[in-house]
Protein backbone atom coordinates (compact mmCIF):
# COMPACT_ATOMS: atom_id res chain seq x y z
CA UNK A 1 0.00 0.00 0.00
CA UNK A 2 3.05 2.24 0.75
CA UNK A 3 3.67 5.07 2.84
CA UNK A 4 0.43 7.44 4.11
CA UNK A 5 1.86 11.25 5.10
CA UNK A 6 -1.09 12.16 8.07
CA UNK A 7 -1.46 16.38 8.47
CA UNK A 8 -1.92 16.65 11.99
CA UNK A 9 -3.29 19.99 11.14
CA UNK A 10 -6.20 18.94 8.83
CA UNK A 11 -6.60 15.50 11.24
CA UNK A 12 -6.48 13.26 7.78
CA UNK A 13 -4.57 10.86 5.73
CA UNK A 14 -3.33 10.41 2.12
CA UNK A 15 -1.19 8.14 0.07
CA UNK A 16 2.78 10.07 0.52
CA UNK A 17 4.20 11.55 -2.77
CA UNK A 18 5.83 14.71 -4.13
CA UNK A 19 2.44 15.50 -5.89
CA UNK A 20 -0.13 14.66 -3.41
CA UNK A 21 2.03 16.14 -0.77
CA UNK A 22 2.50 19.64 -2.15
CA UNK A 23 -1.18 19.20 -3.47
CA UNK A 24 -1.86 19.10 0.19
CA UNK A 25 0.22 21.60 1.76
CA UNK A 26 -1.07 23.84 -0.88
CA UNK A 27 -4.43 23.67 -0.91
CA UNK A 28 -6.65 26.39 1.00
CA UNK A 29 -8.65 23.49 3.34
CA UNK A 30 -5.03 22.81 5.04
CA UNK A 31 -4.22 26.65 4.75
CA UNK A 32 -7.14 27.36 6.65
CA UNK A 33 -6.74 24.53 9.53
CA UNK A 34 -2.72 25.95 9.74
CA UNK A 35 -4.06 29.21 10.50
CA UNK A 36 -6.82 28.13 12.84
CA UNK A 37 -4.44 26.46 14.59
CA UNK A 38 -1.57 28.90 15.10
CA UNK A 39 -4.20 31.92 15.69
CA UNK A 40 -4.94 29.62 18.90
CA UNK A 41 -1.15 30.63 20.34
CA UNK A 42 -1.35 34.31 19.31
CA UNK A 43 -0.81 37.04 21.47
CA UNK A 44 -3.85 38.77 22.89
CA UNK A 45 -2.32 41.97 22.37
CA UNK A 46 -2.19 41.39 18.71
CA UNK A 47 -6.05 39.61 18.42
CA UNK A 48 -7.25 43.06 20.13
CA UNK A 49 -5.63 45.45 17.49
CA UNK A 50 -6.47 43.59 14.66
CA UNK A 51 -10.13 43.41 15.96
CA UNK A 52 -10.10 46.62 16.53
CA UNK A 53 -9.04 47.75 12.48
CA UNK A 54 -11.65 45.73 11.12
CA UNK A 55 -15.75 46.75 10.59
CA UNK A 56 -17.97 44.44 12.17
CA UNK A 57 -19.79 42.14 10.01
CA UNK A 58 -23.26 43.12 9.06
CA UNK A 59 -24.41 39.31 8.60
CA UNK A 60 -22.73 37.77 11.63
CA UNK A 61 -24.20 40.85 13.59
CA UNK A 62 -28.01 39.86 12.33
CA UNK A 63 -27.82 36.75 12.25
CA UNK A 64 -25.20 35.31 14.67
CA UNK A 65 -23.56 33.15 11.31
CA UNK A 66 -21.29 34.11 8.46
CA UNK A 67 -20.67 32.66 5.46
CA UNK A 68 -16.81 33.18 5.43
CA UNK A 69 -15.99 32.13 8.92
CA UNK A 70 -12.54 32.71 9.92
CA UNK A 71 -11.58 33.73 6.65
CA UNK A 72 -14.19 36.95 6.66
CA UNK A 73 -12.31 39.98 6.50
CA UNK A 74 -15.02 41.67 8.82
CA UNK A 75 -14.59 41.67 12.44
CA UNK A 76 -17.33 39.02 14.33
CA UNK A 77 -16.51 39.88 18.01
CA UNK A 78 -19.32 42.20 19.79
CA UNK A 79 -18.46 44.94 22.24
CA UNK A 80 -18.53 42.88 25.07
CA UNK A 81 -16.29 40.42 23.73
CA UNK A 82 -13.82 43.33 22.41
CA UNK A 83 -14.02 44.69 26.23
CA UNK A 84 -13.17 41.51 27.38
CA UNK A 85 -9.85 41.30 25.43
CA UNK A 86 -8.83 44.73 26.17
CA UNK A 87 -9.17 43.98 29.83
CA UNK A 88 -7.15 40.82 29.55
CA UNK A 89 -4.65 42.65 27.22
CA UNK A 90 -3.95 45.61 30.23
CA UNK A 91 -3.84 43.00 33.16
CA UNK A 92 -1.24 40.85 30.97
CA UNK A 93 0.73 44.00 30.38
CA UNK A 94 0.33 44.87 34.62
CA UNK A 95 1.59 41.74 35.56
CA UNK A 96 4.46 41.92 32.83
CA UNK A 97 5.69 45.14 34.45
CA UNK A 98 5.12 43.44 37.93
CA UNK A 99 7.64 40.87 37.20
CA UNK A 100 9.96 43.35 35.45
CA UNK A 101 10.33 45.41 38.82
CA UNK A 102 10.20 41.88 40.77
CA UNK A 103 13.57 41.54 39.24
CA UNK A 104 15.63 43.52 41.92
CA UNK A 105 14.42 41.30 44.37
CA UNK A 106 17.06 41.89 47.67
CA UNK A 107 19.17 38.31 48.11
CA UNK A 108 17.75 37.59 50.89
CA UNK A 109 13.62 37.57 50.01
CA UNK A 110 13.51 33.97 49.20
CA UNK A 111 15.11 32.77 52.74
CA UNK A 112 12.45 34.98 54.05
CA UNK A 113 9.56 33.79 51.88
CA UNK A 114 10.68 30.33 52.98
CA UNK A 115 10.41 31.00 56.64
CA UNK A 116 7.21 32.51 56.96
CA UNK A 117 6.26 29.16 54.53
CA UNK A 118 7.61 27.38 56.82
CA UNK A 119 5.51 29.08 59.73
CA UNK A 120 2.53 29.07 58.35
CA UNK A 121 2.86 25.20 57.24
CA UNK A 122 3.82 24.54 60.85
CA UNK A 123 0.96 26.75 62.15
CA UNK A 124 -1.72 24.73 59.80
CA UNK A 125 -0.39 21.17 60.30
CA UNK A 126 -1.07 22.03 64.25
CA UNK A 127 -4.71 23.40 63.51
CA UNK A 128 -5.71 20.58 62.54
CA UNK A 129 -5.69 17.93 65.31
CA UNK A 130 -7.26 15.40 63.65
CA UNK A 131 -5.21 13.64 60.80
CA UNK A 132 -6.56 13.49 57.10
CA UNK A 133 -7.81 10.48 56.11
CA UNK A 134 -8.57 9.82 51.77
CA UNK A 135 -11.58 9.62 50.77
CA UNK A 136 -13.63 6.43 50.47
CA UNK A 137 -14.19 5.91 46.89
CA UNK A 138 -16.89 6.90 45.32
CA UNK A 139 -18.58 5.83 41.64
CA UNK A 140 -19.95 9.31 39.60
CA UNK A 141 -23.01 10.29 39.75
CA UNK A 142 -25.70 8.01 36.90
CA UNK A 143 -23.09 5.29 37.40
CA UNK A 144 -25.02 1.42 37.14
CA UNK A 145 -25.07 -0.60 40.32
CA UNK A 146 -22.23 -2.15 41.80
CA UNK A 147 -23.59 -5.73 41.00
CA UNK A 148 -23.78 -4.56 37.56
CA UNK A 149 -20.22 -3.14 36.88
CA UNK A 150 -17.22 -5.60 35.33
CA UNK A 151 -14.70 -6.20 37.68
CA UNK A 152 -12.67 -4.13 35.86
CA UNK A 153 -14.48 -1.64 37.03
CA UNK A 154 -15.46 -2.66 41.06
CA UNK A 155 -13.70 -0.77 43.35
CA UNK A 156 -10.84 -3.08 45.37
CA UNK A 157 -12.25 -4.44 48.79
CA UNK A 158 -11.36 -2.67 52.04
CA UNK A 159 -7.87 -5.05 52.22
CA UNK A 160 -6.96 -5.05 48.39
CA UNK A 161 -7.29 -7.39 46.16
CA UNK A 162 -6.24 -11.06 46.59
CA UNK A 163 -3.39 -12.40 45.16
CA UNK A 164 -3.57 -15.63 43.90
CA UNK A 165 -0.73 -18.06 45.22
CA UNK A 166 0.75 -18.77 41.96
CA UNK A 167 1.81 -15.21 42.01
CA UNK A 168 2.95 -14.89 45.51
CA UNK A 169 7.16 -14.84 46.32
CA UNK A 170 8.12 -18.01 47.66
Amino acid sequence: MGKRYFCDYCDRSFQDNLHNRKKHLNGVQHLRAKRLWYDLFRDAAAILQEEQTKKPCRKFLQTGQCDFGSNCRFSHMTEQDLEKLSAQVQGEQRSKELRQEGADVPPNAIEDWLEKRAKRLSVAQSNSALPEKPAPFQYPPGWPPVQDLPPSLQAPPPGGWPVPPSLQWG
